[in-house]
């Protein structure tokens, strides 16, 4: 497994604050001839940009909640304090909502969360970043959509974008075989095995974007261990810009929540992978 001791040596973040700039509820399904109502409900995001600051890279970030449950205003999800550290950072955050099971079932979800790429890479020039070094992730579910995202190359092309599009997948805690709430739509256990077309794992292979991994020493049952294998398996594939990263006294909750504090190592990891990535864009 490759850790991340490169990745925490590189050069030292911004310490000084940083002037952030907060634009709600942008609908990403503007192109849409007919959305419905709960997409238009639900398909908006949060932009969180540096003031003043020209090229910069974008982090896309989605939040966790089974694929039930989640909302980028909802305070347990600590979205709003994730947001502006990360872009304390010097990044700009992308906080998409997303159509929820069981009132939307696979792909929807899958969906919006290409939807919401798709848009940042074709708007953020607008807000002073740079479409180039456009990055996704998120927590738990959130880290399942944006490697299926990542990794499939299917799902970008009715926006028109490849998976070169994409500078870097960085996930905390996401599941990497076909998640839980997809099979339970499909009749199936909750806790079954299946790696198939909705599985980030069914798309390993050498030619991936790079992919920070990261996870928690006690995370919930199966979770670390499946991260390990996602991580292990994608370097039997021969995939080179493959990181990870546990992080010890941490559970599922903690390790994604616990981005929103500066010091914090899976924060940081983020940050530095994006600096490395966007370097080589």
């Amino acid at each position: 497994m490759r850790l991340l001791a490169l990745l925490l040596c590189l050069t030292a973040l911004p310490a000084a604050a940083i002037e952030t700039k907060v634009v709600k509820d942008v609908p990403y399904k503007d192109d849409i001839v007919s959305p419905t109502p709960y997409e238009q409900e639900r398909c908006k995001l949060d932009l969180t940009v540096p003031v003043g600051a020209k090229g910069f890279a974008t982090y896309v970030w989605f939040y966790g909640g089974g694929l039930k449950n989640g909302a980028k205003d909802l305070r347990s999800e600590y979205c709003a304090e994730i947001r502006e550290s990360l872009a304390q950072g010097g990044v700009a955050v992308v906080t998409p909502d997303y159509r929820l099971s069981p009132k939307a079932k696979y792909p929807a979800y899958v969906d919006d969360a290409a939807a919401a790429f798709a848009w940042t890479v074709k708007h953020i020039a607008e807000h002073g970043g740079d479409p180039r070094k456009v990055f996704i992730g998120g927590h738990s579910a959130g880290g399942y959509l944006a490697l299926l995202v990542g990794m499939d190359p299917e799902r970008l092309k009715p926006h028109g974008l490849t998976l070169g599009s994409v500078a870097g997948i960085a996930q905390v805690s996401g599941q990497v075989l076909t998640h839980y709430t997809v099979r339970e739509e499909r009749g199936q256990a909750r806790y079954g095995i299946t790696s198939d077309e909705a599985a980030p794992a069914f798309f390993i292979r050498k030619s991936l974007p790079p992919i920070l991994t990261i996870y928690a020493q006690n995370d919930m049952l199966s979770r670390a261990e499946e991260n390990m294998f996602f991580v292990t398996t994608l370097k039997a594939a021969g995939h080179t810009e493959n990181y990870s990263l546990r992080v010890d006294d941490r559970d599922h909750g903690s390790v994604g929540h616990g981005l929103r504090n500066h010091d914090d190592p899976a924060r940081l990891a983020i940050l530095n992978f994006i600096a490395k990535q966007s370097a080589n864009r």
